[in-house]
Formats: structure tokens, sequence, C-alpha cells
């Protein structure tokens, strides 16, 4: 009977009903006890015995947790020993070390016996095995436990433990309203740490500037490699001042305001591809360069139709297949042209892939390439099974020969 302890009957927030039996007597062993006639409630956590209506009335009973049954059997009656009711036999493991005051402080058995008078449920045993087996109580936190005092039945006065629980639906607001302020103090902790990054960043981008400022005051000492190397180092660094809508009362000025950022962070990177570079490209470049502060494509389209009316040094352009770019405006397409004319008659022919592979672009970019080619006349195509490819136009050689 050591392993009972003195507890409120009312239900913690998780613990389930599982069922409830009448007349129901108490053994500490094989030696009977002063604890019969009473009601026992089997939960999802524990076993309560108390007097018929203290536990609906939620008054202290008797509680064993389930975590200390190892086994238990069913002991049936003598043969010829009338009267005689079955019983069931719960073996148990040591008391813990922190155990709370209950009916005894010491036990010379290791088990404890229910004697039902009124006779044993057979369902009583299928639904002890299957909670058992659940173990519902290793999810549970621990529960949060206030002082009374109690009378024993010797008269005694004892601290007794009570079981703070909320039940009902304020309970379940309060426990919801407890999760959320944890939650959220986890975040505030989370983004203290991250504001921390972001300043340490902010300084090395001004770091950056400053160094890139007295390299481009030194270009001699450097090579040309050296100083491309180092301002792929600033990309990567990021923006430290991004534009962002909440910065402006209106779209319009956003975007206007956007516009101006993209020409002066890209003018220098698509000069370096060639002075053309793909929409989708340029949407992960900055987005990347932006950091937390990531653009959608919408805004980043509207911001590029601001281009040309701002008169920036880049523009967008959507060729005829629908593919949109970010040009130089001092790009020249007869320039181009003529570099792809005398690649196809170096190569005697080229694909897409080919001529990708051969200038350092994407394949969607050396694809509209070709095609301008073939629109000024100077390239012929082959479209086949195995790819588009595309020939120097030799009609133009037979008739400037004649």
């Amino acid at each position: 009977m050591n392993r009972f302890e003195y507890a409120d009957s009312r239900f913690m927030p998780t613990e389930i009903y599982v069922r409830c039996d009448m007349v129901v007597r108490l053994y500490d062993g094989d030696t009977k006890t002063n604890f019969e006639n009473g009601e026992l409630i089997l939960t999802s956590h524990r076993i309560l015995w108390g007097r018929p209506g203290d536990v609906q009335r939620g008054n202290t009973c008797l509680s064993l947790s389930l975590r200390h049954i190892i086994f238990f059997e069913e002991e049936n009656p003598r043969p010829f020993s009338f009267g005689r009711s079955k019983k069931i036999v719960l073996h148990l493991s040591e008391p813990a070390i922190d155990k709370m005051p209950g009916p005894a402080d010491n036990s010379l058995y290791n088990y404890v016996k229910l004697s039902f008078k009124e006779g044993l449920d057979s369902n009583f045993i299928t639904q002890l095995s299957d909670t058992i087996m659940r173990r519902m109580w290793e999810f549970t936190p621990e529960a949060e436990l206030i002082v009374s005092n109690v009378n024993d039945n010797q008269g005694n006065t004892k601290l007794l433990p009570h079981i703070k629980t909320r039940t009902g639906i304020i309970g379940i607001e309060r426990s919801l309203q407890e999760k959320q302020k944890e939650t959220d103090e986890n975040i505030s902790l989370a983004f203290q740490d991250l504001t921390k990054l972001m300043d340490m960043a902010k300084d090395m981008v001004a770091i950056s500037k400053t160094i890139s400022v007295k390299i481009r005051a030194r270009q001699g000492d450097i090579t040309e490699d050296e100083t491309v190397r180092f301002k792929a180092y600033l990309m990567s660094l990021g923006i430290d001042d991004p534009v962002t809508r909440d910065a402006y009362k209106s779209s319009n000025e956003y975007f206007k305001q956007l516009a101006k950022q993209l020409a002066c962070i890209l003018e220098e990177p698509i000069k370096e591809v060639g002075g053309m570079m793909t929409l989708t490209d340029v949407y992960c470049r900055v987005n990347r360069a932006r950091g937390l502060e990531l653009l959608s494509p919408e805004d980043l389209l509207h911001a590029s139709r601001q281009l040309a009316p701002l008169g920036l040094p880049i523009v967008l352009r959507s060729f005829d297949s629908g593919v949109m770019v970010l040009q130089i405006c001092s790009h020249n397409d007869n320039a181009v042209v003529d570099c792809i004319t005398e690649l196809l008659k170096e190569k005697k022919s080229m694909t897409a892939e080919d001529l990708a592979q051969s200038e350092g672009i994407s394949i969607l970019l050396a694809r509209e390439r070709l095609l301008v080619t073939e629109k000024y006349g100077k390239a012929c195509r082959d479209d086949s099974i195995e790819a588009l490819r595309f020939y120097p136009n030799l009609f133009l050689e037979e008739i400037s020969s004649e």
C-alpha cells in the first residue's frame, strides 16, 4: 500500500476516463485493509479509489500510478470457498524516492490486490492491459503540485499533494496562451541573434566598399582578374540598404527607386557577361544580394519596365520568343550578329549549347543570339530530331562573289 498516494480525484488535462467499478476492496499483499466497498476508477494514467461519490465530487482519494505496475494477474477463489470474490493482483515496482504521502509509509509486500465483491467484469482485464500498453502517462508533462492539510486514517494531519489541473475550454485557452508565449519568447531570442548578424553584414559591406574605392584608385597595382573576382565577392555580400515597399507611400515611387537600385547593382555584372542577362538570372542574383528583403517576380518585372523611361544605363528587352532580358543601353545587335557570324564560319555549324559553352553564357541566351543572327539573314537553321543547328548563310557569299 505504500505505492498509493493521496491525490485530487480531478483529472489532469490529458488524462482520459476508462471505466468505473463499484464495491471494490484493497488488499496490502494478502492482508485486508480498511479500504473496502469503495469506488474504483481506471484512467489512462492512474487507478483511483475512494468512497462512493468522492471521485465525482473531486474529493481527495487514493491514487496509484499505472507506471508502478510491472504485471498483473487474476486470482481465482479456491475451490469450494463460497462467498469469496475474484481478485486482481497488481505486482508493483519499488516506490519512488520523491513519493508523495499516502495511506502507508512502508509495506512488506510488492503487490496489492483489488477485490471485486460484486463480481469481476471480464472487460476490466482487457481495458487495464490496453491502458498499460499505451503508456499515455509518458507523454504527459509533470503536474504542478500544491500542498494542503488532510487527516489520514489515524486522524493525524498530513501535508497532501493536489494536482493542479485546468479543465474545460478555459483550461485549453490558457494552455494555448502559455504555448504561444513560449513560442514568442523563442522567436524573439532567434531574431536577436539574426539582428546581430545583419549588423555585422552591414559593416562588412561598408568595409568592402571602402576597399573597392581604394582598388579603383590603384588599378595599376592589381590584375584585371583580381578586380573581377573582388566585384563578385562584393555582390555576394549583399546590399546594405535595399529598397522596400514600406518606405514609400505609392507603388509608382517604389518601383522607380527599385529600378535605380537595380541599375546600380547590375550594370557592371551585365557588362561582364556580354551586355545581356536573362530576367530569371537577374531575379536570383538580386534576391541573393538583398538577403532577407526578397523581391517578388512581379515587383522585379514592374521595376524593370521603369528602367527605360528613367534613362538608366540598362533596359528591359523582350525577344520574339517571349524571353525577357536586361541589357546595357549601348548593346549593339549588329556587333553581336557580326560576332556570331564569324563563329559560324569558324565552327561551320553551332547549336545553342555549343555557343553557350564557347561564350560562357546561358543556353537560353545563346539560342536568342542565334535567332537574332538568323533574323538579320546571316545564319540558316536545320531543325532536326537531334537539335536545332545553325549554319552560315552561304547565299550571301555567292551573291557577294558575283
